[in-house]
């Protein structure tokens, strides 16, 4: 049953042609109203096929701007202005410019999870569904930088063999979770497949049965004949999973401090501020067109690269 804030939001949302975009890591109340839920590429090319006016995004701020890249005509509006992110300010734009500069030729490969500004600077982006599949069709004789997640990174290293060098950057939530906690969830649910996401440590990632991106957690659980499974990743992804699934039960990976992981980021939008920013068709994400255009350049040729 909707509430009658959703439902508002769902009427007016109606009236403007607007397109409601929420991220996996959303709340359960506005997930349950948006047009479509996912990783924020995926979402950015769904608006792309709707005819609506406004882009709701639900999600952080790197994820409007690549909304806007892949859509420039369309309005952008992000209900929390402030919702930022740990990895993607891990990798603030002058660094890596200055770090190309000390390194000529060096090829970077970013992960989506940057800002504009580096997707800029880079020359091909990839997501953590795509990253090996990418990376393996860099040019042999290139030197990459892989920017801006150091787990992700490696892992990707671990699946191809490429040498790379990685940025020092992180997700402030998927390192919450320690081998320990993941050992004691382990041993609370022995027959539970443990899915993670690459974002998390080394130390984590081994004792997963499936590590992949969340759009693959999906189909992982879906097709498993397990009925139930530990998921490591921000905590909002459950309600995706249990409203897809529900005949599967789905437990939340521990941190050290805490039973589940939130994004404090992430949850800065509230239904609240998904109203208001329909009624003010503000906050609106807006963007020099010279910057959108050199950051569309890496995100075509993963799109691409992909279809190899």
């Amino acid at each position: 049953m909707m509430n009658s804030l959703q439902q508002e939001i769902l009427d007016l949302k109606k009236k403007k042609n607007a397109v409601i975009l929420a991220h996996n890591y959303q709340v359960k109340e506005i997930q349950e109203i948006a047009d479509f839920v996912g990783d924020s590429l995926g979402l950015s090319y769904q608006a792309q096929s709707t005819n609506a006016d406004i882009i709701l995004f639900c999600g952080v701020h790197f994820m409007a701007e690549t909304a806007k890249i892949v859509n420039p005509s369309r309005k952008v509006l992000l209900p929390d202005m402030d919702a930022g992110c740990s990895l993607a300010e891990s990798c603030p734009a002058a660094e890596l410019a200055a770090y190309k500069e000390r390194h000529p030729g060096i090829y970077v490969v970013s992960y989506i999870n940057c800002t504009a500004e580096v997707k800029a600077l880079s020359d091909v982006i990839v997501t953590s569904g795509n990253a090996e599949k990418i990376v393996r069709q860099v040019p042999a004789d290139k030197e990459i930088l892989f920017a801006p997640d150091q787990n992700l990174g490696e892992w990707v290293i671990q699946r191809t063999g490429r040498a790379m060098k990685t940025w020092q950057g992180n997700c402030y939530v998927h390192i919450e979770f320690t081998h320990e906690s993941i050992v004691r969830i382990r041993q609370e649910h022995p027959d539970a497949p443990l899915v993670a996401h690459p974002e998390c440590t080394r130390a984590v990632r081994m004792l997963a049965d499936e590590v992949c991106s969340t759009e693959k957690m999906i189909d992982y659980c879906r097709n498993h004949a397990a009925k139930q499974f530990i998921i490591i990743t921000e905590e909002g992804m459950l309600h995706r999973l249990r409203r897809e699934i529900p005949d599967k039960e789905f437990i939340a990976g521990p941190t050290q401090r805490c039973s589940c992981a939130e994004c404090k980021y992430m949850k800065m939008n509230t239904l609240e501020k998904v109203l208001s920013a329909l009624q003010e068709e503000s906050p609106e994400l807006t963007m020099k067109s010279e910057l959108r255009e050199k950051a569309h350049i890496p995100l075509q040729r993963m799109l691409e690269w992909s279809r190899n």
